[in-house]
């Protein structure tokens, strides 16, 4: 007969607390006939009492709660509504799109008997469906409503915690270069309708300032400080990606742009938006095709501003802090170091005095 292995030999030490062959603490609790068993995952005596009253404590709520027999899209409707006003309307709609996809495994289902099989299950039968970026998401939005679940003491706990997400592939922006981008930009001014819905003016407003196209859209005429030479970022309604207003000098090309967009509506209030467009997306779609260039995207812009800066020496710090990011410029090296190599290798060839 094959000997027990250490972790599966238990020695009581106290009510409900048990220590196996490894000295690892063990909970071993029955509440209203049903018992559970937890590993309490510490050989610390003092650490395992606490770790053990929150598990009665937990599990006291599970058995309690009114909220036991809730189904999945139930609680995926509690959950939505408890969080429309946190979050972006962007952010908002990928959850609920999100939840779509998992109602297709766990809807009808008790939430409180979700557990890792369940997982597993979608986790094959969604897998070849859908790319990294949504099963990634979907993970975590099911991670959320677990979450969510047992703060409501519906579950005791979290088995999505043990799926890793799935390794997302890098997708690169080519921007445009100086000619391109003037290329783009004469294209532009030589349409009627780019010119007079604000698009081409759009364009060249992104390109100069490094915005996100939904910061560009939101900033107002009175954001614009030419006294103090800044401009004045704060996502409108929404806010921007990290919830943080920020400010960025108001570049050369930048003043000219607005100067032009304000000298043409002179009428307009200082509450009034630059732009009465989203995007000029579509705009420069039909530009690039019709000047021969490649079909670059509105974020590319963005990109086209950072390979700039780079270029002019600034400093990923200041970069990153200009294009919204709160990392101290750790992304914008991540993203753009390449380029600082590239451009000191090119630098590198201009060294070539000599000395007799």
């Amino acid at each position: 007969m094959k000997a027990p292995q250490k972790s599966q030999i238990l020695n009581k030490v106290a009510e409900c607390l048990y220590r196996n062959g490894n000295g690892q603490y063990i909970a071993l609790i029955k509440i209203k006939g049903k018992q559970i068993k937890r590993s309490l995952k510490t050989n610390d005596r003092q650490l395992a009492n606490r770790k053990l009253a929150e598990l009665r404590e937990k599990a006291q709520r599970l058995l309690g709660s009114e909220h036991r027999n809730i189904r999945f899209e139930e609680l995926a409707a509690s959950w939505i509504e408890s969080k429309a006003s946190d979050l972006k309307p962007a952010s908002l709609d990928r959850r609920k799109v999100a939840i779509k996809g998992l109602a297709r495994f766990f809807s009808g289902k008790p939430a409180r008997s979700i557990d890792y099989g369940d997982i597993e299950s979608w986790k094959i039968g969604r897998g070849g469906e859908v790319s990294a970026r949504t099963h990634n998401i979907e993970l975590e939005t099911l991670n959320l409503l677990i979450r969510y679940a047992m703060d409501k003491g519906i579950l005791l706990d979290n088995p999505t915690e043990k799926f890793k997400r799935r390794v997302q592939p890098q997708h690169s922006v080519t921007p445009p270069s100086r000619e391109e981008f003037s290329t783009l930009v004469r294209t532009l001014r030589a349409s009627k309708l780019a010119t007079h819905s604000g698009a081409a003016d759009m364009v060249e407003f992104l390109a100069y300032s490094g915005m996100r196209v939904g910061e560009a859209r939101e900033v107002q005429i009175q954001d614009v400080n030419f006294a103090q030479k800044r401009v004045r970022i704060t996502g409108g309604e929404t806010g921007n990606k990290n919830h943080k207003e920020r400010f960025i000098p108001l570049f050369v090309n930048l003043a000219v742009v607005v100067g032009r967009i304000i000298e043409r509506n002179p009428a307009k209030s200082p509450a009034s938006k630059l732009f009465t467009i989203d995007s000029p997306r579509g705009a420069m779609k039909l530009a690039c095709k019709r000047a021969g260039l490649p079909s670059f995207s509105v974020h590319s812009l963005r990109h086209f501003f950072a390979t700039n800066a780079i270029e002019l020496d600034v400093n990923f710090k200041t970069l990153g802090e200009w294009l919204g990011h709160s990392d101290g410029g750790i992304l914008a090296a991540k993203t753009y170091g390449h380029l600082r190599r590239e451009f000191s290798e090119e630098m590198a060839l201009k060294m070539t005095f000599a000395v007799e």
